[in-house]
Parts: structure tokens; C-alpha cells; sequence
């Protein structure tokens, strides 16, 4: 959502924020527009904008418009008889019962689309409880950390409910913030950190312009374990490419055992056609993991781990969701759980890649439009016939779906 002018019932929403704060509703505070580094090759998301920071002021008038959005919906539900009962069909009923609010007056389409936004985003949250808050961009720890705990302090006083605060962050800026810093934030309420950890391999990571090493992420995540906030470390499985998968999976475990985070999320490379990284895939200067040694490197770095985290695959770029519980007890378990798969026939294999790949676009997309199904359908087919060309026609199949993902 781009900025706009403040008009009591809109705030500024960024474009992303981890699956788990959007399975648990939380509402989108943002602190920070885009990304401050911006140059990793495997992330399209924040290229050609420019990273900003938001005067304090700011973002407490957003909190602000929260807040009247919230007594706004609940004065409707009293006055339609609801009792001020805040569910989900809430914000239907909002738009019929104050359309002075919502309609009337305006005139740009998109301002109501823009007030419809905030709207379902706040009764959605409210509805869920109103307990957790992700702050974005891409890192909001970058801001003064005075100003940062004014932000935080101000929210939680807003809004007593609230029981949970996270943002992301890079681990270069983690590790310049000083262990007193960082405790003072968690003291304010900042509760958890999401860190883009991606690689423990030096090579890796400068491969692919991340902008960190792997010194910083342990010293920036062993900080943040103990200053109290708990952490979670994304790690990208296949971003070494064929080349360097053995050592991105070796060099990260070694990184993850010596932070020994709170989790351990995988995010498996998509290489987006809007990436640098492409560009390279184009060129041939960088050869792509096929999902089965995504697999087998996500293997390998779990064989390695030795630490008592809880490892979790709830990225959708991922093909095995299975992967998850916590370690060491249940390293096993997970072990088993890949070793199930690899062991299946290879038609197998192509049938569930290609089920579980529709799956997860129709959950983002909804519906696929002609060109795709039809792949998908022939993909299918070629499947079922045992075709010869099968494995690289539902290759193409599923290279077509990722580009929808999330």
C-alpha cells in the first residue's frame, strides 16, 4: 500500500509479512517503508523503491486509525444489534450500516478501496482477538531504538490486548544494536524477530549479495536469544544452486547450532522471474536444485543440526510441509519423513510434486487462468499415460505455478 495522506479511518500497510503472522491474523503496522539494503538477487520485492524511514508522528496516527476503525465497527455492531460483537462479517455489515463512512463522499474509487482495505484488515484482526502485531518493512529494527520503544510502548497502551509484537530484521543490523538495546526492546514489548539467516555459508551469501556474513548472523542472533526476544531464522534451501548445495547446508547448520534460535523456518528458493537472480539462471552462471535436492540438502542440514529448536516448513515454497517438530527429539522423525519421499517411485513423485504445487497456487490465486490449466492438465496427462516426456513436462508445469506463489 503506498502512503497516503491520514484521513482517521486509513494506515499504511507494506506488501509482505511471514506466513505465521498471517496464520495468526496480526495486524500490519508499518514502521519502515521497503528495504534499506535491497540488493539480495533472490528477492524481487522491494526493487526499484525506495527505502524510507516514518517519523514517529506517523505512525502513531496510523495506531490512531486503528483504534477509530475499531470503535467505529463496534458502535455499528450496538447500533445494528449485534451487540457489539466484533466476528468476521463485521466489516459487510460495517459498510451497510455506516455508509456515511465508508462511501458517502468520496469520490477516487480507490479511496474506498483503500478504506475497505483497513477495514477488513482491522476486523479481521479484532476478530481473531487482537492480540498480535507484526511491525514492517523488511526491518524495522534500523530505526532509533528510543524511537522504536515509543512506538512499541504506544501500541501496547493503545491497545491493552495485545500480547505479541514482531518484526522482521537483517542480522547486520542486529548486530550493530548493543545487547542493552536490544533487552530494552523486548522489555518495551517487542517479542519476537523473523531474520532473513538464508545461509551460513560465506560464499553463499555473498554470491548472492546479502549483505552479511556468517559471523554477524551469530553474533546479531545470539544477542537477540539473549536479550529475551525469541527469534526465528529463515533459511533458503537450494539458494547454493547444484554447485554449492553440500556446503550451504553444512556451513548453515553450523551457523543454527551456534544461535541455537527459538526456530528454524525453511523457505526454499522460488527464483522469480522479476529477480537478479534469473538473470543468472538465464546466463548459466547459476544451475537450479531440482525439487528432489532441495530435499536432499534439507537432509543433510538436518543430519547436522545440533540444537533445540523447532523446525518448521510453513512457507508454501516448500514441497515437504511435513518437515517439522522440534530438536533433537524429534530430528528422527523428520529424517523419516524425507527419507518416505525419496524412497517413493519417481511417477509418484511427479504426481504429488504436481498436486501439491496446484494446491498451494489455488490457495493464493484462487483460479488459474486458461494458458496455466492447461499446462497443469497436460502435465496430468503425461503423468497418467507414463509418457517419456513426463518428468519435463510437469517440470515446465510446476515452474509455471511457483511464479504465483506468495
Amino acid at each position: 500500500m503506498d502512503a497516503v495522506e491520514p484521513d482517521g479511518y486509513t494506515f499504511e500497510m507494506g506488501p509482505i509479512r511471514p506466513p505465521s503472522e498471517g496464520q495468526d491474523r496480526s495486524l500490519l503496522i508499518r514502521t519502515t517503508r521497503n528495504c534499506p539494503w535491497n540488493r539480495c538477487e533472490f528477492c524481487p520485492t522491494y526493487k526499484g523503491k525506495k527505502f524510507a524511514y516514518r517519523r514517529v508522528e506517523e505512525i502513531k496516527r496510523d495506531i490512531d486509525a486503528v483504534k477509530g476503525i475499531v470503535e467505529m465497527v463496534r458502535a455499528t455492531s450496538w447500533s445494528l444489534g449485534y451487540g457489539g460483537r466484533l466476528g468476521r462479517d463485521m466489516a459487510g455489515l460495517v459498510v451497510q450500516g455506516a455508509p456515511g463512512v465508508y462511501a458517502r463522499g468520496l469520490a477516487p474509487s480507490e479511496d474506498l478501496a483503500l478504506r475497505l482495505q483497513c477495514l477488513v484488515a482491522v476486523v479481521d484482526w479484532i476478530s481473531s482477538g487482537g492480540r498480535t502485531v507484526f511491525l514492517q518493512d523488511a526491518d524495522s529494527l534500523i530505526m532509533r531504538t528510543a524511537e522504536l520503544v515509543e512506538v512499541i510502548r504506544y501500541l501496547k497502551e493503545t491497545f491493552p490486548t495485545v500480547e505479541r509484537v514482531t518484526s522482521y530484521a537483517r542480522a547486520r543490523t542486529a548486530s550493530r544494536k548493543s545487547l542493552e538495546e536490544l533487552t530494552e526492546l523486548y522489555e518495551a514489548g517487542l517479542s519476537r524477530l523473523h531474520i532473513g539467516l538464508e545461509s551460513g555459508s560465506d560464499e553463499v551469501l555473498e554470491d548472492v549479495q546479502k549483505g552479511v556474513t556468517a559471523e554477524q548472523h551469530v553474533s546479531a542472533g545470539r544477542k537477540v536469544v539473549r536479550s529475551g526476544i525469541s527469534l526465528s531464522e529463515y533459511v533458503m534451501p537450494g539458494l547454493g544452486g547444484r554447485k554449492l548445495s553440500a556446503k550451504h547446508a553444512l556451513e548453515t547448520a553450523a551457523v543454527l547450532n551456534e544461535i541455537n534460535p527459538d526456530f528454524i523456518r525453511l523457505r526454499s528458493l522460488i527464483v522469480r522471474g522479476d529477480s537478479p537472480l534469473h538473470g543468472k539462471l538465464l546466463a548459466g552462471t547459476f544451475e537450479e536444485l531440482t525439487e528432489d535436492g532441495v530435499v536432499d540438502e534439507i537432509g543433510l542440514l538436518v543430519e547436522n543440526l545440533n540444537c533445540t529448536s523447532y523446525i518448521i516448513s510453513d512457507q508454501m515454497s516448500n514441497l515437504l510441509m511435513e518437515v517439522e517438530g522440534r530438536l533433537p527429539d524429534e530430528k528422527e522423525a523428520i529424517l523419516r519423513t524425507i527419507n518416505t519421499w525419496k524412497a517413493m517411485p519417481v511417477l509418484d513423485r511427479l504426481a504429488h510434486r504436481l498436486e501439491r504445487r496446484a494446491r498451494s497456487y489455488l490457495a493464493v490465486r484462487g483460479a488459474m487462468d486458461e494458458g496455466l490449466a492447461e499446462k497443469v492438465d497436460r502435465a496430468r496427462r503425461s503423468i497418467e499415460s507414463s509418457s517419456a516426456d513426463a518428468p519435463s513436462v510437469v517440470e515446465s508445469a510446476i515452474g509455471a505455478l511457483k511464479q504465483g506463489f506468495m
